[in-house]
């Protein structure tokens, strides 16, 4: 097993994305092609509506590979289901940036279930392998299983089932496990940011018991929804007390604990430096206690580095890289495509996730993908 970031970024509205593909000559390769989507509204375009002509420049073949400006192949595809969450995680959505009077993309300008898995079965037909499905939280989006199951039905270029997985925050896991699992899911990564639960209350901001989020976990697992991966963001000052109970708790369970920094997410946050632990302390504070063994790379271009014994850490700032993570990420809403690991802005300088030392991954001594 091993983390992904997503570095090839696509960041569009459900217009931007209906505009472009509901006439079947524009494909995946036309969304990498243009920034300018900031003008569009959260409205989908009729389908019977005239659309401008996909550039000669652009053709495309069933089966052709579609590469970013840097030259890397599209592998995964992240999808945005919802920008709702019934978290306020202070280094995600605050509540004092996401309030009760916070305006929400209403129900109408997203992507219906249809809708999306169109558009993955156009990815796919361009080499995608692998969809994961984001929020928001997206257990919070309405019969989500079935776009599971839509999604579970499509196949690679080679005939082959797609890995289907999700990211939630586990407030919703113990009662979605088994349908997620019934539908075709095949694997969940879960937000857990400590076992204590003062801090995890703390850093949810809406009181909501650890104890549930574990039931979630334990619920996935019954459920054969694995192998999971459990991330927790470390942030210095808050939670950093949890590392070794947190590596404690799921050494030998088969679950793959992450050890994420505290990274700038763009104006939302207030992201501070001094709040951030590099995973070179938190690697220091594991190997204290832990005996950990460096392991072999499982794919080229890995964005970690893996160590036996059970965890992982994404450094906030790190070095540029041109080969690795090949991912996707058609969201509900944001200006213009950028890398993920990038700053918007016109002297942003983009910080993709090949880190000096990043990742460590728990997987025992053979850790297999």
């Amino acid at each position: 097993m091993f983390f992904k970031i997503a570095q090839v970024r696509i960041s569009v509205t459900q217009s931007y994305i209906m505009n472009r593909l509901k006439n079947n000559r524009h494909t995946p390769e036309d969304l990498f092609s243009s920034g300018q989507n900031s003008h569009m509204a959260h409205r989908s375009i009729p389908i019977h509506l005239a659309l401008p002509q996909i550039p000669v420049g652009l053709a495309w073949t069933a089966g052709s590979s579609v590469h970013d400006r840097l030259g890397r192949p599209l592998r995964d595809l992240r999808i945005s289901v919802t920008d709702r969450c019934n978290f306020r995680c202070s280094y995600c959505m605050p509540k004092e940036v996401f309030g009760k009077d916070y305006p929400y993309l209403p129900h109408s300008a997203l992507l219906s279930f249809e809708e999306i898995t169109r558009l993955a079965k156009l990815f796919v037909a361009q080499g995608v392998r692998k969809i994961r499905l984001t929020g928001g939280e997206p257990l919070l989006r309405k019969n989500v299983e079935l776009l599971v199951e839509q999604l579970a039905a499509l196949r690679t270029v080679d005939g082959q089932p797609l890995d289907l997985t999700l990211t939630t925050n586990g407030s919703l896991l113990a009662r979605k496990a088994r349908s997620l699992k019934d539908a075709g899911l095949q694997r969940v990564t879960v937000s857990l940011d400590g076992l204590d639960d003062t801090v995890f209350r703390s850093m949810n901001d809406v009181d909501f018991p650890v104890a549930d989020v574990l039931n979630g976990i334990e619920a996935a697992k019954a459920a054969g929804l694995g192998p999971i991966k459990v991330n927790m963001v470390v942030k210095r000052g808050t939670n950093e007390q949890e590392i070794l109970p947190m590596a404690r708790r799921f050494r030998g369970t088969g679950v793959v604990l992450r050890f994420i920094e505290y990274m700038d997410v763009g104006a939302t946050n207030g992201w501070r430096m001094d709040e951030v632990m590099p995973s070179a302390e938190v690697i220091a504070r594991l190997s204290a206690e832990l005996p950990l063994v460096q392991l072999d790379p499982s794919a080229p271009g890995e964005t970690a580095e893996r160590w036996g014994c059970t965890c992982a850490c994404l450094p906030a700032a790190a070095t540029t890289c041109a080969r690795c993570c090949a991912t996707a990420r058609p969201t509900t809403r944001s200006p213009a495509p950028l890398p993920m690991c990038g700053r918007a802005g016109p002297t942003a300088i983009p910080k993709c996730a090949a880190p000096v030392k990043p990742l460590s991954q728990w997987t025992g001594p053979s850790a297999s993908r």
